[in-house]
């Protein structure tokens, strides 16, 4: 994932940063991974996946 990009984004939930993971993007404030298709961030609070940390 693009740096620039990585630097702008915010979990749409908190608005607080996201970690590059595993082709995901991970908040850890709010527990929660967005998962990344055909290089596009799906950033839908419903669609994210609750992570155990």
């Amino acid at each position: 994932m693009d740096k620039k990009l990585l630097e702008i984004l915010a979990c749409p939930k908190c608005k607080g940063d996201l970690e590059f993971r595993d082709n995901s993007l991970i908040c850890h404030k709010c527990k929660l991974r967005y998962r990344i298709e055909d290089d596009i961030p799906i950033m839908l609070i419903d669609e994210a996946e609750k992570i155990e940390e």
